[in-house]
């Protein structure tokens, strides 16, 4: 079923992935497999019938249309796959295709992913080498360790040990694999060079405004006075002994990395996300489910 080297049981992968999504005939994930997966994941679980019967013809498509290669000697398996699958294809269940037009076809919205094939899976975090140049011209080089990395128009990275705790993680509001690939959504039409900045493609009409440039200035207003808000809680925590914030401090790094933990924890624990970020709801709605 996975696509570890995998193929259709009807034509080979790699002529089903030249076809048109409505002409090809993805394996159909096995029914126990796909319980299992909903059972390990309780947002999932949570997802009302259609839902579900809509997320698993993602997810077929998904590993039809994906390369999971397993790096420092992990296997992929099946229910590993079908595991990233699942929690890569939960943002896009409502989202729609790149015009956001609504629609009752949930395929289009696959095209998000459309700028690259292959994930590579780590069975723990990985460590980077990191170089940076300061307003000096001092250039600095140090190493960071990452669960998880979505690099434009490229790869995808995942460590194995955080994305198998995606269960209990989310608790905490956390969750590897909506992040990354929420980075990608982010990414996308971003031209060479440039960086993800926590606004993705907006199209006129995104909450009642009049034209593409109104809807990313409410975004963009609308997510600086939450980051700020953010910041704001965290510096009191750590200077002054206030509440620690809910969400993972990482979300203060930049507007970006904002974006992709404030996401994980809208697609995981709803409820407690609504109590801290009540004003990123309706944003978030708004575009996530601009199908629905």
């Amino acid at each position: 079923m996975a696509r570890r080297q995998p193929g259709s049981r009807l034509l080979p992968t790699f002529i089903q992935r030249w076809l048109p999504r409505r002409l090809r005939r993805p394996p159909e994930i096995p029914a126990s497999l796909w319980n299992t997966t909903l059972a390990q994941h309780p947002f999932l679980a949570a997802l009302d019938p259609q839902e579900q019967q809509r997320l698993r013809l993602l997810c077929q498509h998904f590993l039809l249309e994906k390369e999971f290669h397993g790096a420092n000697g992990l296997t992929i398996t099946d229910a590993m796959a079908l595991s990233i699958a699942a929690q890569a294809c939960l943002p896009l269940l409502h989202l729609g295709g790149i015009a956001q037009a609504p629609t009752d076809d949930p395929l289009p919205a696959l095209d998000w992913y459309g700028d690259f094939v292959g994930i590579v899976v780590q069975p723990g975090a990985a460590v980077a080498q990191r170089e940076i140049t300061d307003g000096m011209g001092v250039v600095h080089r140090y190493r960071e360790v990452l669960a998880g990395e979505a690099m434009d128009r490229g790869p995808l990275m995942l460590s194995w040990e955080d994305v198998a705790h995606a269960g209990s993680a989310a608790e905490h509001g956390s969750n590897v694999v909506i992040h990354e690939f929420v980075h990608k959504i982010d990414m996308h039409g971003m031209r060479a060079g440039d960086a993800p900045d926590g606004a993705p493609p907006l199209t006129k009409g995104f909450l009642g405004t009049a034209s593409a440039a109104q809807a990313r200035e409410r975004w963009r207003q609308t997510m600086q006075a939450a980051y700020n808000r953010f910041r704001e809680s965290l510096a009191l925590a750590e200077r002054f002994g206030g509440e620690q914030p809910w969400l993972d401090d990482y979300a203060a790094k930049d507007p970006a990395e904002f974006f992709a933990v404030t996401c994980e924890a809208y697609f995981v624990s709803r409820e407690r996300f609504a109590l801290e970020f009540p004003e990123l709801i309706p944003l978030y709605d708004g575009f996530f489910r601009s199908r629905a």
